[in-house]
């Protein structure tokens, strides 16, 4: 059974190709540089769209013998490559915009043009407004880049009606000229989250500081644990990892604090139930940390 992610990207693919065929057929014979910059970036959806699905493929495969931890990672760098995209496309546009300046060119086709990027909101509109569903349901990395994508492409369809409007009742094309920059511009600045997320993901950042919190709170409420330490936890695609040390008392039974550790273990699933958490408890009968920092600093130290 194909999975909401999946499907997800299937429909945004699916929309990208039409809008795409739409746009691009309209930018180059009106010589609109708003309308071009707009079918530019459905290009790029289309491309990205598609990426997106291998990344998701990839990324659901279980663990092997080769990726003992999954593949979850492919999802940051999709998002990290998406984002890179997003920026060169948004130079490129800037180009054009800056070149059209330059060379006086006049826009024509303007009641198509206005028709056809009507018809391009509307549909982007709904698609945002499903990616945004699968994501909030899955809490996916990819679908979350792809519903912010889209979501700029909302305003840059907004943004390309102005433009058409303007030079269609003004005949001023630089209308056309200031808005096709500006939209170059706010595209390569909604690509640096998408950059920022992935790169953070690809270097095991922690789990956002509200979790790790409720983790500690976890922790802290079971009264047979003494104390904790080495407390880690990363995110890769849909898995949450955490690894922690917990101090008991010596003379508690091995069985005893591993139905505890399991107890703990089952507590912090339910902080969030669409991730699949992997979850290493090492259990130690007294503190151990300063002794085990210790090793790990002469270890490195050589």
């Amino acid at each position: 059974m194909i999975s909401a992610e999946k499907k997800a990207t299937i429909v945004s693919s699916s929309v990208a190709a039409v809008l795409t065929l739409l746009k691009l057929t309209v930018g180059i014979l009106s010589g609109s540089v708003a309308v071009l910059a707009s079918a530019v970036d459905s290009v790029l959806d289309l491309f990205v769209s598609i990426f997106n699905y291998f990344a998701i493929s990839n990324s659901e495969k279980p663990a092997d013998s080769q990726f003992n931890y999954g593949r979850g990672k492919i999802e940051a760098l999709a998002s990290v490559i998406e984002g890179t995209i997003i920026t060169i496309s948004g130079f490129f546009l800037l180009y054009q915009a800056i070149t059209k300046y330059i060379n006086d060119t006049v826009s024509t086709m303007g009641e198509t043009s206005i028709i056809v990027m009507l018809i391009s909101l509307f549909i982007t509109i709904g698609l945002v407004a499903y990616l945004n569903a699968v994501a909030k349901k899955t809490n996916n990395m990819v679908i979350k880049a792809d519903a912010l994508h889209y979501k700029t492409d909302v305003w840059t369809n907004i943004a390309v009606l102005i433009s058409l409007f303007g030079v269609y009742f003004t005949s001023y094309e630089i209308i056309d000229v200031i808005i096709g920059g500006a939209i170059s511009i706010y595209i390569i600045y909604s690509a640096y989250e998408l950059i920022e997320d992935g790169i953070l993901v690809l270097l095991d950042n922690s789990l956002d500081e509200e979790t790790t919190e409720e983790i500690i709170k976890v922790i802290g409420g079971e009264h047979k644990v003494n104390d904790y330490h080495f407390l880690k936890t990363r995110t890769a695609g849909h898995n949450n990892f955490v690894d922690v040390h917990l101090v008991f008392d010596c003379i508690i039974t091995l069985m005893e604090a591993h139905r505890i550790s399991d107890k703990i273990e089952d507590e912090i699933e339910q902080l969030d139930k669409n991730k699949h958490w992997i979850i290493n408890i090492h259990l130690d009968p007294y503190d151990d940390s300063q002794i085990n920092e210790e090793h790990y600093q002469t270890s490195i130290d050589g």
